[in-house]
Formats: structure tokens, sequence, C-alpha cells
């Protein structure tokens, strides 16, 4: 079993399975992975693009071509020295699978009762389906209503759509059911074939979707890690400012959007700030503080979706769901760790203790109990955490607050703009070895280029600003989605007025200020559509290419810090070269192979893809890291670190950051770096230095720079 040095992740849909992925390999070795990153590989709903919705944990997906078909596709990849990693989904199922069916059917008698997660009603549990007044419909032995079916008689009771359900969901997705992992039987039960797999040789890794969902993640990876002999295991845990993953987790890190914000953030000008919040404001009317809109939006959406779990909640603490919802609401990170039966760390018990401190004093004695209280209640209110921060944050706030888009990422602080270089170093040199890097996932809210564009405006924000202001004079449709509008226009440039569409359609949604997912307006919609269609008919190509040589700065050097710092890089399919995606499902269009480079900045992505990833395998993942100081009036447009194998450099990393503001200093000047001793030679233009460079000279073709020591 071989651990990775660095990833490449695709999406499998029902028409690029496991042969085509197969058809790939070569591509991919000969740009310098080491693995396949797959996302879910297990039988779900049919026609699932994405794979989250698991039906059948005893299978491999028969559309993506099977056990057989994976297999197959395993060896090719093993021939080309590519392993696979897979990703896994513990946490949840689609409710349409025969084991839900069983439990409708026979109750909490039924052999599959232990699987879900369900509050029992009268041996009943509340299916939230119900949407008109059309009367359910017995035929045989089932019942019909609508598309759906269920056993007659049954178990259980259905109820108006709006309704919480008699079970934990993931989020608030009511076709998604929460699976108790925790008992060893399911455990087992859900990951066969995983293991099957592991045990066979033909994975080598796992990615865990969604650990804060379940009753003790802990637990569950210490499980995982007995049971895969300590495969490589990283997990999507959302970490929020200054928190890490806690130590006594068995696993090898996250998917890595703490990774992604702080080299997001490094490319982001501090002093745009004001006026960008400024312009922002006065474009939407919103607060210039973004925390009163995240808390607001929390509040929200605990009023729209999660009335049923505060309500368990509140009987579980025996105290009123208001003081649930504000205790819920407070709470800044997904989860605070607490354990049932141990002392909570003292880092989460001073978290949930700060949020109730922000709440009304009832909030006191719940945060208690939240720590210390019984293991039903401690539970399930962090189980309660994460849905709120995703839907609250993600889902609302990040649509509302946005004078910057680039930084309202997942995991992100959209009023937190910049970071110093001397601050990412320190990250770096505290992060585990083997945790996942990214730029760019299926769930990131805009791709990594689209970013790159977006930063520039934190060295233009007037520029911006005029712009924006004549732009919104020709055209307009509501002050609180035309700045988020005008951003992601430009940044995405060139796309479609039906791509267009389709993004601000579910910004509006997800903003829930004019319109949502529950509440639609066919009036505001249809404006909606007609504000694209004539907005993509203004000259926005002309800012976009004006700022290009400044975004290609920006994605280059953003690419190499994320490919050459610790941790497993991960390359999101077809963004070796340059990617101009909004939020899914546009970031999940199909990807062709190989990617062939159509514009300079395509070229010159792939060329530093390419080299960093084949001198990433060259080097391994735990290379200690040093941070390198340029000297100079424009040291600070310089980000550059060594990477080392034994005693002694065998790599440097280079990138300019604020090329706006590097221009308008004059350049480089007499700034240089000195590099470690040795003979460098760089992989991108092939000049051989030593000893101090003029930054001048070693940036002269490419904004970054990629060496190795040429004496080995």
């Amino acid at each position: 079993m071989s651990r990775p040095i660095s990833t490449y992740r695709v999406q499998l849909t029902p028409d690029f399975g496991f042969a085509q992925v197969a058809e790939i390999a070569g591509y991919l070795r000969d740009l310098g992975v080491s693995h396949v990153y797959l996302s879910p590989i297990l039988q779900a709903n049919p026609g699932s693009l994405h794979g989250y919705d698991v039906t059948d944990h005893s299978r491999i997906r028969e559309e993506f071509g099977g056990a057989k078909g994976f297999r197959e596709m395993a060896e090719q990849l093993a021939a080309h020295d590519l392993g696979v990693v897979v990703d896994i989904v513990p946490n949840h199922m689609n409710t349409t699978n025969p084991r839900f069916w069983e439990v409708l059917r026979d109750g909490p008698g039924s052999a599959y009762a232990s699987w879900f997660d369900i509050e029992w009603d009268g041996g009943k549990v509340a299916l939230p389906v119900l949407g008109d007044d059309t009367e359910p419909v017995a035929d045989g032995d089932v019942l019909r209503y609508h598309e759906h079916t269920f056993p007659h008689p049954g178990h259980y009771r259905l109820v108006d759509w709006r309704e919480g359900p008699g079970y934990r969901r993931f989020f608030d997705v009511s076709t998604l059911i929460g699976l108790r992992v925790e008992d060893p039987a399911v455990f087992f039960a859900t990951h066969e074939v995983i293991f099957w797999l592991l045990d066979e040789g033909l994975i080598d890794g796992l990615r865990v979707d969604h650990p804060d969902g379940l009753a003790d993640p802990r637990g569950y990876l210490r499980r995982l890690r007995a049971r895969t002999g300590g495969a490589w295991t990283v997990v999507e845990k959302i970490l929020i400012g200054e928190e890490r993953l806690p130590a006594d987790w068995p696993c090898d890190g996250t998917t890595g959007y703490e990774v992604l914000n702080r080299v997001n953030r490094l490319f982001v000008d501090p002093a745009g700030k004001e006026p960008l919040v400024e312009l922002f404001t006065r474009l939407t009317g919103e607060p210039g503080d973004y925390l009163p809109v995240v808390a607001r939006a929390k509040r929200e959406v605990i009023d729209l979706f999660f009335g049923a779990e505060v309500k368990r909640l509140a009987q579980l603490a025996s105290c009123e769901p208001e003081t649930v919802a504000e205790l819920l609401a407070a709470m800044p990170v997904y989860r605070a760790y607490a354990v049932p039966g141990e002392p909570p760390p003292p880092e989460s018990a001073e978290i949930v203790r700060q949020a109730a401190a922000a709440c009304s004093p009832a909030a006191r004695r719940l945060a208690e109990q939240v720590l210390h209280g019984p293991p039903e209640l401690v539970i399930r209110f962090q189980q309660a955490c994460g849905p709120v921060m995703a839907k609250g944050v993600e889902d609302t706030a990040l649509y509302r607050w946005y004078p910057l888009s680039c930084l309202n990422e997942v995991g992100g602080e959209p009023d937190a703009f910049g970071i110093e270089v001397a601050e990412f170093h320190e990250f770096c040199a505290s992060m585990p070895p083997h945790s996942m890097t990214t730029l760019s996932t299926h769930d990131t809210k805009r791709s990594e280029d689209v970013r790159a564009r977006l930063s520039v405006l934190s060295e233009l924000p007037q520029e911006w600003a005029e712009t924006v202001t004549a732009w919104s004079q020709i055209v307009r449709l509501d002050p609180r989605l035309d700045c988020l509008a005008w951003q992601n226009l430009m940044a995405a440039w060139p796309v479609s007025a039906e791509r267009f569409a389709g993004y601000l359609l579910k910004a509006a949604r997800e903003a829930k200020t004019a319109i949502s997912w529950v509440n639609p307006d066919p009036g505001y919609e249809r404006r909606l559509r007609e504000f694209a269609e004539a907005a993509v008919k203004l000259p926005v190509g002309e800012f976009a290419e004006r700022i290009e040589p400044y975004a290609m700065s920006n994605s280059l050097g953003a690419k190499l810090v994320q490919l050459m710092m610790p941790g497993v890089p991960d390359v999101y399919q077809g963004n070796e070269t340059t990617d101009f995606s909004l939020v899914d499902p546009d970031n999940r269009r199909p990807v062709s192979y190989p990617r062939t480079p159509a514009s300079a900045w395509d070229a010159a992505k792939l060329l530093v893809t390419g080299q960093a990833l084949r001198l990433r395998r060259r080097l391994g993942p735990a290379a200690p890291y040093t941070p390198l100081q340029a000297d100079g009036e424009a040291a600070e447009h310089a980000v550059a670190f060594a990477r080392s194998q034994g005693e002694r450099a065998r790599a440097v990393a280079v990138a300019t950051r604020l090329p706006v503001g590097l221009e308008r200093r004059g350049g480089w000047g007499a700034t240089t770096l000195t590099l470690p001793p040795g003979n460098w030679r760089e992989l991108l233009t092939g000049g051989l230095y030593t000893g101090r460079v003029p930054l001048a000279h070693l940036l002269h073709q490419y904004p970054v720079a990629l060496l190795e020591r040429h004496d080995l």
C-alpha cells in the first residue's frame, strides 16, 4: 500500500466511469501525480452526478462499470505507476434503499432499524414528503404518493415536506438519512466493499466525507485505522480561523480548505479592504461588518430548516427551544469535540462558553450540559452545529456579504483580507506532513482561476468601483445581488448567459433575500434571466483582459505554492490548465483529455503544474520546509521557500504576490533572493543559478520559479 505524494480528483459520472479513468492513465502519469482520487464509487441513486447519495454499500456502482470495471481500471492505473484514493460517505445514505424500506415496513423490530439514526414516535417515523392535497393511494403492497412509494401498511407517517423528518439527516436534505456507524455491525456492513478493495491492494487511501455528522468521529477514525492497517486517510473537516484538527483524531489530516483559504489570502492586498467594503455597502445596503450578517443568517436557517432538531435538543436539555437556537447560532465552529464521559478539551470548553456568553443567561446552563451532560445531548448538539454552520454561513451569509468574493470560500473569512508571508510560513511549519492541500474542489464556491482574477480587485479597488458603477447604470436587477453578479461575471469570463443565469439563480436562492429554494418567485427569476442576458453583452471582457497579466500571476503563484508547500497536493480535474468555473454544478462539468493549452496562461499553468508534480514525486511529501526571505525594497512581493531531502535543500519555490503593487513600485529593482548552498536549475526556463539571485533575473519570464538542486 503506497502513501500518496499527490492526487488528481476525478468526478465520476454515468458518462465518465472507470473505463474512462483508465484511458487517461498515461496522461496523469506524465502530469506527475501519484494517485487518482475518485468521487464515491458505491451504488448510488440512479443518474446521480456526485455519488454522495449511496443506496447500497455492498456494490460498486454499476453505471461506472461495477466491480469488474473497477479492478480493470485499478490494474491499468497500476501499470502506469498510479494508485487510487476513494471518497467514502460514512455519515448518510439515500432514503430510497432496500434496508430503509424494510425498516419502514417492519418498524423498530426490523433487522436494519439499528442502521439509521431514527427518532421513533409511537413506533412510527415521520417522512416529510406531503406537498399538496393529493391523497396517497394504496396499490397492492405499496402506497403511492406522486413519485414516492412506501410499504403498505408501514411504520411511518407522512408529513408536510417543510417539516423536519423523524431521523437525523445530512444538513437539510431529507432524502439523505443519517447512519449509525458507531454501531460496529453497521460500520463493517457499510464499509465491506471498501475494506475488500484495501485488502486486495486496489486502493491506497481514503477521503472521509463530513466526519462532523458522526456521533463519534474519533472513535470512527480509530476503528477505520485499525481495520485498514493505517491506510492514508484524510477527513473533510472544515477548520475556522486558528482552529486545528484534534490531535487525537487518528488520520493524516484534512482535505485542505484551511490551506486553500490561506494560500488565497497570500494574493489579496489588505489595503483593498476599506474601499471594497465601502463599495459593497454603498451598492447593496448591507452592513459593513460581516459577523452580524452571519448571526442573522444562522438564526434564519435554524428557524427555516432545523426546528425538529432544536425541539429534540430542547427536550433532552429540559430547556426552551429558543435557548437551544441561541446557542447553536452563536457557535463559531462546526464541532466542539466534546466526548461524553471525558473532560472536554480546554479549547472546546472555551468556544462553547464564549458562545453562551453572547446569549441569554439560560444558554450558560445549556453550555455546561453540552460539555458535561447526558451523552445523547452532548452528541446531538455537536451533530447539529455542522448543519447550522453549513446552511447559515456557507449557503447563506457568504451570498449576502461579499466585498471581495474570492474570500467567500468554504471555511473562509470574508472579512480577513490578506495574510502576512511570515504568518503563512508559520502555518506551513505546523502542518501535518501528509495532510491534503487543494485550491479547487467539487464544493468550492468558485474555481482557483476565478479567485485569481478576483484577488486583483483588492489592488485595483477604485478602478473596479468606477467600472461596476458604469455597468450598473446600464443593467440592474437587485442591489443585494448585482454586486456579486458583476464580480463573478468578470472573473468567470467568458461565460454564456445560460451559465451565468444558472449561477445567479442559485446565488439568489442561497442568499434568501428575494427568493429561496422553498419560496420561488417566477417573476423575479424571469427578470434575473433577462439581467444575465443583458449583462453578458457589456464590455466585461475588456476588464478581464486588462487585469489578465496580474490574474495570471496570482494563478501561477497560488498553484506553485500549493503544489510545493507541505502536504499532499490535490489537483481538481481540469485545473492543471485554466478553469473559470463557478459553484456546483458549474464546477462539475465534463472535462476533456488530454488538457491542451488554448492560451499563454493555459500553457504556463500546465508547465508549472507538471514540473511541480514531477519534482514532488522525486522529493516525497515529508521533506522539511524552510522559509526563504527576499532582500530589497520589493521583498514583500515574493513568497519563497525551500524543501529539503536529507540535510540539504533540494527544491526552491518562488512566487510573485500583489503584482499590481509590484508594477507600481517599478518592478523588482535590486531585490534579491539568497538560494541555499548548491547549484540550482530553474525547471521552467532551464536557467542555472547559485548564491544571491536578483529576482528581476529569476522571474523575468514567468511570475514564478521552481528550482531543483543541480549537483545531485
